[in-house]
């Protein structure tokens, strides 16, 4: 096995898997980071469980390479890579208790001493007074951290999880990414985490491979996906876009477009390659980025400000915010997200408003891709089995 201290990162070369006619995966080339807590992020059926499980070796690759390191394991079995899975289901042996169920990788292989090893696992996730229970006896975010300190007690040089909070309530999920991230951050070896739980990937990760149809369509760190979408799935998957078609009408340091009838700026360097003066731009902008004006307050708003007129159609009251839905000239069904601070009671279902934001939170796309990928049950999800 290579030493992490030189390694220890994951490296995709290449990689591919197709059954038949059916290419799960697309040949795509992938690095994970040395101690990197990874996210491979997407819809079912996008490719993401069935290149984890190459990594794992339980799928042979069609095409491409698998390096732990600087070691090729692309043909060695499961068994022999330096890795170990952690699954949704956490099969855990029900007639095992907590402390035999952590011990038993180093059992199986021999290993008699194994007690001071698995008290430090039973410290790492906080499991120590429920050594002699049975699994049963524990909750599911329990059972799960029973299962990660078991794949850890191994010492593998990566760690694989495959939807590993899928069974668990919304509560107790978001107590368990934090509860993994702090894991992780302890014992300092690289994560894999498979997941199609947007918010999962962004709380935990260091960078997300957003996954597509078999490819990789964006990867970076979670804010900078956010902030700095290159498609237009990537900025509806990850949250909620706005995107008003546009015609650019001149470029420079800003780009600046028309759209229903008005003037909108868009940073020069926050445009994808496709603008060109005279094309069609998509403008984006996200929810909370916007803020809400009555239109008798129109004079007030600041200069220097992109602004759209409309019209309020709906409203929804969700104790930290109210989500507003504006059709405007620009585009249909514009979402705004404003923090209930100050309430205007004027802003509701009918009144005549103003969206204003600032041009710098502003992203323009290539128009020529559908401005409805990446939202649920439309062109840009793939639909086929979750397995894959």
């Amino acid at each position: 096995m290579t030493d992490n201290t030189t390694g220890g990162d994951v490296r995709l070369t290449g990689i591919s898997k197709t059954y038949g006619s059916f290419t799960a995966v697309h040949p795509l080339d992938l690095t994970v980071p040395q101690g990197s807590f990874f996210a491979l992020l997407g819809a079912s059926g996008c490719g993401k469980t069935t290149t984890l499980r190459m990594i794992a070796g339980l799928e042979d690759p069609s095409t491409g390479t698998v390096f732990l390191g600087d070691q090729d394991v692309t043909a060695l079995p499961p068994y022999k890579r330096p890795v170990n899975t952690v699954f949704q289901s956490y099969a855990l042996f029900p007639h095992m208790d907590v402390s035999e169920n952590i011990a038993f990788g180093l059992r199986r292989r021999g290993i008699k001493s194994v007690k001071a090893q698995v008290d430090e696992m039973l410290e790492l996730v906080q499991l120590g007074d429920k050594a002699r229970h049975k699994p049963h006896q524990l909750s599911g975010g329990q059972q799960q951290r029973v299962a990660v300190a078991r794949a850890l007690i191994n010492h593998p040089q990566v760690l694989l999880l495959d939807e590993p909070l899928g069974a668990l309530d919304l509560k107790l999920r978001r107590q368990m990414q934090l509860e993994l991230k702090r894991i992780q951050t302890e014992v300092g070896i690289t994560f894999v985490h498979v997941t199609h739980d947007q918010e999962e990937a962004m709380t935990m990760a260091d960078q997300v491979a957003v996954m597509n149809g078999g490819r990789v369509e964006q990867l970076g760190a979670p804010a900078d996906l956010y902030e700095n979408p290159k498609t237009t799935f990537v900025a509806n998957f990850l949250g909620t876009s706005n995107l008003i078609e546009a015609e650019v009408v001149e470029t420079g340091t800003d780009v600046l477009v028309t759209a229903g009838g008005g003037k909108l700026r868009v940073p020069g360097d926050r445009c994808t390659d496709a603008v060109r003066k005279g094309g069609k731009l998509l403008v984006g902008v996200r929810p909370e980025k916007i803020s809400l004006a009555h239109a008798d307050d129109a004079g007030s708003i600041a200069d220097g400000r992109n602004r759209v007129t409309g019209r309020i159609v709906e409203s929804s009251f969700i104790g930290v915010s109210t989500q507003y839905v504006v059709n405007s000239p620009a585009g249909a069904e514009l979402q705004v997200y404003e923090q209930n601070i100050e309430r205007d009671a004027r802003l509701r279902p009918g009144a005549e408003v103003v969206l204003h934001w600032n041009p710098a939170h502003t992203f323009g796309l290539d128009a020529d891709q559908s401005m409805l990928a990446g939202t649920t049950g439309v062109a840009g999800v793939e639909t086929v089995e979750d397995s894959l």
